[in-house]
């Protein structure tokens, strides 16, 4: 998904690179409210969880790879203004550091991977919690349901991006269809991570998940007499 320097003509990286200024300056503005001296180290830890899982590719079909791209899980744990932030820095210090997509396209892959995979996921997560029952299953099967459609999402993004701009010869659709097709079983695979990572901190500390936040009841610790005592966070 990281796009090279010059796959994209310089307009069109020039457009969207102001399109993910303007979203990553909106994020930094709403972030503020999601943060606290309680989420910040959440976020500093979503941050470097996908910046790990980035760099472990799995196989797809036909000898090609994918990996997690991660906004629709940073967005779920610590809020869709903070969850681009966490993939906006990752996607700059992969570029800065390891050429994992170009400087000149850091704009297009901001676009693709931060601002459209959060937008989709949370937004259709955030749709899904109105409908599910108010459970621990239900929001990790949003959570499942919304990074499998964050990931094809984003493909379709770059997609028209390369409509616009694209520099090589490669026709639109094949790459509509290669993109799109391949992102599908990609969405699967980032689904399952989204999907487990959501309902183990759920396990232990349901309050951290800013998605959840209101929907469930922090679980009762009792006494051997039966007695509840003050509410845990677990």
């Amino acid at each position: 998904m990281h796009v090279p320097d010059g796959f994209i003509n310089a307009p069109v990286s020039v457009a969207a690179g102001a399109v993910a200024v303007a979203g990553v300056a909106v994020a930094l503005r709403g972030a503020r409210r999601e943060l606290d001296d309680r989420t910040a180290p959440l976020a500093g830890l979503t941050a470097a969880f996908v910046f790990a899982a980035q760099m472990l590719n799995f196989p797809v079909a036909s000898g090609t790879s994918g990996h997690l791209l991660g906004g629709t899980l940073a967005a779920i744990l610590v809020g869709p203004y903070t969850g681009v932030l966490c993939v906006s820095v990752v996607l700059l210090m992969q570029a800065l550091l390891f050429a994992d997509g170009g400087l000149t396209a850091l704009g297009v892959n901001v676009t693709t991977m931060a601002l459209t995979t959060v937008a989709v996921g949370y937004g259709l997560f955030r749709l899904l919690l109105r409908v599910l029952p108010k459970t621990r299953p239900a929001v990790a099967g949003a959570s499942f349901a919304a990074a499998v459609v964050s990931v094809p999402a984003a493909a379709v993004a770059f997609t028209l991006i390369y409509a616009a701009g694209g520099t090589t010869d490669v026709s639109v659709g094949k790459v509509a269809a290669a993109m799109i097709g391949v992102h599908v079983l990609i969405g699967i695979g980032e689904a399952l991570i989204t999907a487990v990572t959501v309902s183990s901190v759920l396990a232990v500390r349901p309050d951290l998940v800013h998605g959840a936040r209101g929907l469930l009841k922090p679980l009762e610790l009792r006494t051997a007499a039966g007695g509840p005592t003050e509410p845990s966070r677990a």
